[in-house]
């Protein structure tokens, strides 16, 4: 199965480019996503052009075009209450959290002291309760599940030690307090294409096979890294069993919009949403612009199956 036969990518790509922000910014890179009421919801990461980044909500009734955003950030660095994000709020995912009727964001607050995992909810999207910092740094890449599994939250993350960066869990009663950390797919070193570093994507998905694990690895190349997109699938009741791995990519950069840019040559999925049978996959490219892509679940559970380990 080759590679496009599992994405396709939108004929309105780049769908967010910087120059659509109702205010002056460098870059728009990958966004949180999630249905809500009649819109696809955005959580925009905008670098603006001091060099910091902050978090934007954008809106589309088709999740394609004709996108309101906001005019003003949801989420801002702030050196008053929040010291470790004074450099910036990156990275956004979000879920929605049935139980407790609200929106969970998960995303990274960057400071001196380096990149650590902060976590905000919210009802409306024009508000938000920031608990702080959860996971200390160095960390990154974290994902909440969007239901308790065994009673428990659960959330996926990157820590950064030295030169080894994997994927790892980790679980809590109260999202507040966080552990019994677990490692479930770790970079492979060598040649491969995820080598470098793993990272999760957007939050995990709930399928009658398993957790669905869209995740980016990285390759360094004498050119520099190239960011690609993966598959893995975890035990529904025990995510930490990983049932099947792909051993290859299937989703990297291609269009010039991808491979041009701030940092070239890089696919970052943070947010996907379905919408009339389909997956709708959104991704910063070339930490530039906004695209998005296509596919069935379906299809990436056949692919595990078929070629997965």
């Amino acid at each position: 199965m080759l590679e496009h036969e599992l994405f396709t990518r939108s004929e309105f790509n780049p769908i967010i480019n910087p120059s659509d922000l109702p205010y002056p910014c460098d870059c728009v890179c990958n966004p949180a996503a999630h249905l809500v009421g009649d819109d696809v919801l955005l959580l925009l990461r905008v670098i603006d052009q001091e060099g910091s980044s902050h978090i934007t909500v954008a809106r589309s009734k088709n999740g394609l075009t004709d996108w309101r955003i906001e005019s003003k950030p949801l989420l801002h660095p702030t050196d008053q209450n929040m010291p470790f994000e004074t450099y910036g709020c990156e990275d956004p995912r979000v879920v929605y959290l049935e139980e407790r009727g609200e929106y969970a964001i998960t995303y990274t607050g960057y400071s001196p002291m380096g990149a650590g995992v902060c976590l905000a909810t919210t009802k409306d999207f024009e508000s938000v309760e920031r608990y702080g910092l959860v996971v200390a740094p160095n960390n990154k890449d974290a994902a909440l599940f969007p239901r308790k599994v065994g009673g428990r939250y659960w959330m996926v993350h990157r820590p950064s030690l030295g030169s080894i960066e994997h994927i790892w869990l980790v679980e809590s009663n109260d999202l507040l307090h966080w552990g019994c950390p677990w490692m479930i797919i770790e970079e492979r070193g060598g040649p491969w294409w995820d080598g470098e570093k793993v990272g999760c994507g957007p939050p995990p998905i709930e399928t009658k096979d398993g957790w669905l694990i869209i995740y980016h690895g990285v390759k360094g190349t004498s050119h520099g890294p190239i960011y690609r997109v993966g598959l893995a699938l975890l035990d529904l009741e025990d995510p930490r069993k990983v049932i099947r791995r792909l051993p290859r990519w299937v989703f990297g950069p291609k269009e010039s919009y991808e491979s041009s840019g701030f940092i070239p040559g890089v696919v970052f999925p943070t947010g996907t949403v379905v919408k009339d049978d389909l997956l709708y996959i959104y991704y910063g490219a070339a930490d530039t612009r906004v695209g998005v892509a296509t596919t069935k679940i379906q299809t990436l559970l056949d692919a595990l199956k078929d070629e997965g380990k």
